[in-house]
């Protein structure tokens, strides 16, 4: 599938954000942790996330769908070691199956999580964490197949992980809401903190969520009712928007947006020289009234740093900016590429490695051939066919589909000259 964009419209009017993916794959998976049902509101409608519903229903769960976004979700049967081989691979969040299994059965035989090629993400951080909780961890490379078992090694009241996982700290985040312990260098992410609040609801005390340190203190309840949570918005997909309302000089209002989540983004905005207001939980980009400047550095950090996802979309920006911006991608070797795309459309970047470029701008970007490397890339690069003169075909159309629903429907609605075939 393809994309093709005629560039350099202006936008204009009105687009909703919609449900985060990174909020509601974990979420889906916490499910497992009970038999109880669950109802996830505000579910956005990509790939991932419906892999990962028809994950949980080829392993026994029962699914129906409440409305267009609703889901319920009923685990009273499910089979932990048979896991869809061919769902797995499509998508990473497919590892957040581990943490909710093993806390529930104990046992679990999983593939290799595809998803996007961003760079190395091992899984060693995961098991690192279940070999200090007295895990087994065997794996057939021929058949490409982990196989976790509990052991006899006595599970300690504390865990650190070796860096600042997401995925990781969501896995413990599940496991410790059935056997309580405290998560040491813990991420923070706005859906761990969605993860967690949803725990809660089930009936566990946490406390810490939102810092580096998270002390579950209390199990869920085993027994009780319905329990409903709702997906947060998605702050990358809002973050998106913004940049490109500021990169195509459009004026455009953003609703849905979690303020409270993009406060350093919004700050690298204004010091871009972005014009907006925000009123709520909507934001208006003035990007006809904006005069774009260079920042002197956009550095990737776990949150509440500069978020990873949106390190690639504030590149293209770079280019419509006076001036000289150094990306520094501290967290992943293959973020950057992207840039060679951005090349081929007449930008000007300097890579000076896997982890640092600069982008020196203004540049009138042209329209071209070019591949949606992965899901962050693909979104950025149709800003940059937006940004463009003339026609810009973007290959691989499927892995923005992953984590922006009917995107092009979306965008055409407020002026966007774009297709897909």
């Amino acid at each position: 599938m393809k994309f093709i964009v005629n560039g350099g419209k202006k936008l204009k009017g009105e687009i909703d954000v919609r449900g985060s993916k990174n909020a509601a794959t974990p979420l889906i998976a916490a499910t497992l942790l009970t038999k109880r049902p669950c109802v996830i509101k505000n579910v956005p409608l990509i790939s991932d996330v419906l892999n990962q519903i028809k994950l949980l229903e080829e392993m026994g769960a029962e699914i129906e769908w409440l409305g267009k976004r609703s889901v319920k979700i009923i685990n009273k049967k499910i089979d932990n070691l048979h896991i869809p081989r061919t769902l797995v691979r499509q998508m990473r969040s497919s590892i957040l199956l581990i943490g909710p299994l093993l806390a529930r059965f104990g046992e679990v035989r999983i593939n290799t999580p595809g998803g996007c090629h961003i760079g190395t993400r091992s899984m060693d951080a995961h098991f690192d964490a279940f070999r200090q909780l007295g895990f087994e961890i065997k794996y057939n490379k021929k058949q490409d197949i982990y196989h976790l078992k509990k052991g006899n090694k006595k599970s300690p009241q504390k865990i650190a992980l070796n860096e600042f996982s997401v995925t990781a700290t969501e896995n413990l985040l599940m496991f410790s809401a059935l056997h309580p312990f405290e998560i040491e260098i813990a991420a923070a992410e706005p859906h761990i903190q969605c993860l967690g609040d949803f725990l809660i609801k089930l009936g566990a005390k946490i406390d810490g969520l939102g810092t580096h340190t998270i002390k579950v203190k209390k199990s869920i309840n085993k027994s009780g009712g319905e329990v409903i949570q709702n997906v947060i918005s998605d702050y990358i997909e809002a973050g998106t928007l913004m940049v490109m309302g500021a990169a195509t000089g459009s004026d455009i209002k953003i609703n849905n947006v979690p303020v409270k989540h993009l406060i350093l983004p919004m700050l690298k905005l204004r010091e871009f020289g972005v014009k907006m207001s925000i009123k709520g939980n909507s934001v208006l980009i003035k990007g006809s009234q904006s005069k774009l400047k260079a920042v002197k550095k956009i550095m990737v950090q776990p949150y509440p740093g500069f978020p990873a996802d949106l390190q690639a979309p504030f590149g293209v920006l770079a280019t419509q900016a006076e001036g000289e911006t150094l990306i520094f991608d501290t967290l992943y070797e293959g973020r950057l590429k992207y840039l060679y795309e951005l090349d081929k459309m007449g930008a000007k970047v300097n890579i000076m490695g896997p982890h640092q470029a600069t982008i020196t701008g203004p540049r009138k970007l042209i329209g071209k051939n070019v591949e949606s490397i992965d899901l962050r890339a693909g979104a950025t690069l149709i800003i940059a066919a937006l940004v463009a003169k003339g026609e810009s075909i973007l290959h691989q159309a499927e892995q923005i589909d992953r984590g922006y629903e009917m995107f092009e429907e979306r965008l055409s609605k407020i002026g966007a000259d774009i297709k897909r075939e």
